[in-house]
């Protein structure tokens, strides 16, 4: 008991000298779980604020758990000698009150104190997981290693027996400072916030030591994403009936009760995650921090993903590869390809020619001078063309509202076009848009089941992670359907449609204000 008096008063020490801390701190029976990674000592404080501090920590709180463990365990233990002691002597009563104190300690230990304990280290280990890969060198040595241990027992020589004792420890010295060196690193990952696929883009890793002394070495920045580049098969439990009779229809079997089975299912490779290759730092030393770039580059758009990074060394004998897990969650959004391709060279001339035919009307900006015709108005006549010409020429104006246009991707439904197609159509929506965001224009962007925006990168994201749409019984009058939201649009803008449809299927009033893209057709002027 005197223990226990000395450690609450302590405690009332700790909370008189600071009381603001934490409620559960306050709580010597606490099930919280902290971590002993934080350090709150201070050189320049005073012995009497450093004790103060290390008991509202939470290794304060470890020790004392631990503590208050051996002591009931020595208790017991004593209680259960001394019941031996009254057996022998034949004190009945003392025997079995000696031995029942002795139960009841250990019961208490256990079910107060080791499931603390126990938890404790299970979250140390899971924030500290290791995995060990012995290199080529470490097989070799420990093969060197079992040589001469053998070579020791049959000759009894007392020089080979040191040799040998010398090889173990240094293995086990090399499996001690691999985690030492691991152990407390800080890592952070930045990534650019706009990526295309097919161009490469530098991402930042960020390495820091916290520790105040102990630098690390031969540090590693890996990816612990398992790769499978071949479909793998596993056995799986599913959910199924039993039923019997086992050949009649449903409704006339005797028998239906839920069951499992147990069948080996194929699981597919997962998507390739952000990083393929490594980031290598040397040396850190003490309370400094490393940044490395590493060049990513993606063939395929959509949205990619780490759970998960990996710090390995091999030092200091590179007998083992150890690698510290960090549980660090990276998401990167990849837009689709905005190069200039053949086909966006042979669209463009297209596309410009129409919607420049398109914006010609009657605003105060003069657009061009052309020849006179039947059912042009008399007050445009440019009298001094005509008179140079000898033929009557007119004024064009352009409309002072002439740069709305739209562009839009009308996603197709599953089946209709092959995959090559179709990342083909959203490719090329993704370069015409990026195209025209260079210009003079007022954009907006459409796609099925979004609104409309005007937002480049927003338009970008949406063609990043669009798939075809589930099959619809009619799909030329759907809510969605992005011909509908056009016919309804302003008058005035032109519109780039990128789509899948046969032409019959395209309503007669759009061709006059829309150029359409037909994946999968040759291209010709609109009529």
């Amino acid at each position: 008991m005197w223990f226990t008096n000395y450690v609450w008063w302590l405690r009332t020490l700790s909370l008189q000298a600071n009381p603001d801390c934490p409620f559960w701190l306050r709580m010597l029976g606490s099930n919280s779980v902290g971590s002993a990674v934080t350090n709150p000592l201070r050189s320049g404080s005073s012995a009497s604020s450093r004790a103060v501090q290390w008991l509202q920590s939470a290794s304060a709180e470890v020790w004392i758990k631990f503590v208050l463990a051996l002591v009931g365990l020595g208790l017991a233990f004593a209680a259960a000698l001394f019941s031996t002691v009254s057996r022998d002597s034949g004190n009945l009563w003392a025997t079995v009150i000696l031995a029942s104190v002795s139960l009841v300690l250990a019961t208490l230990v256990g079910l107060v104190t080791v499931p603390y304990l126990a938890r404790r280290v299970a979250v140390e280990r899971l924030r500290e997981s290791f995995d060990y890969d012995v290199t080529r060198a470490g097989i070799i040595y420990v093969l060197v290693t079992l040589l001469i241990g053998i070579a020791a027992l049959n000759t009894g020589n007392n020089l080979l027996y040191i040799v040998v004792a010398a090889m173990l420890a240094a293995i086990v010295v090399s499996g001690y400072v691999s985690a030492l060196v691991l152990r407390y690193l800080e890592l952070d990952i930045h990534l650019p916030e706009h990526v295309f696929a097919g161009r490469p883009v530098l991402g930042r890793i960020v390495l820091h030591n916290p520790r105040r002394i102990m630098p690390s070495f031969s540090i590693r920045v890996v990816s612990t994403r398992k790769k499978r580049k071949k479909p793998a098969r596993q056995w799986q439990w599913e959910s199924t009936t039993f039923a019997f009779p086992f050949n009649r229809p449903k409704e006339k079997q005797w028998l239906r009760l839920p069951d499992r089975r147990l069948r080996r299912v194929t699981l597919i490779p997962p998507s390739p995650g952000i990083f393929q290759g490594m980031a290598y730092f040397p040396f850190l030393a003490p309370k400094r921090e490393a940044t490395a770039d590493l060049e990513l580059k993606f063939d395929q758009r959509g949205r990619y993903r780490e759970d998960g990074f990996g710090l390995a060394t091999r030092f200091p004998f590179a007998f083992l590869t150890k690698t510290r897990h960090v549980s660090l969650t990276r998401e990167i959004l990849v837009y689709p390809r905005v190069e200039p391709t053949d086909e966006v060279f042979e669209i463009l001339p297209l596309v410009r020619g129409e919607w420049e035919s398109f914006v010609r009307g009657r605003g105060s900006d003069l657009y061009r001078i052309r020849e006179y015709m039947p059912e042009d108005s008399a007050r445009h006549v440019d009298w001094k063309a005509t008179a140079k010409s000898g033929s009557l020429k007119v004024r064009e104006f352009a409309r002072e509202d002439e740069r709305k246009l739209c562009i839009a991707f009308d996603n197709p439904e599953a089946g209709m076009i092959s995959e090559a197609a179709y990342e083909k159509a959203v490719d090329l929506a993704a370069s015409l848009a990026w195209h025209f965001s260079t210009r003079e224009a007022e954009l907006s962007f459409l796609i099925p089941g979004r609104p409309r925006t005007r937002d480049l990168h927003e338009f970008l994201a949406w063609l990043a992670v669009v798939k075809p749409v589930a099959t619809e019984p009619s799909r030329n009058h759907a809510p969605g359907d992005p011909l509908r939201e056009l016919g309804h649009g302003s008058s005035d803008e032109y519109n780039i449609v990128v789509t899948a449809r046969a032409r019959g299927t395209v309503p007669t009033p759009l061709w006059n204000s829309s150029y359409f893209v037909f994946v999968g057709a040759p291209q010709s002027k609109p009529v």
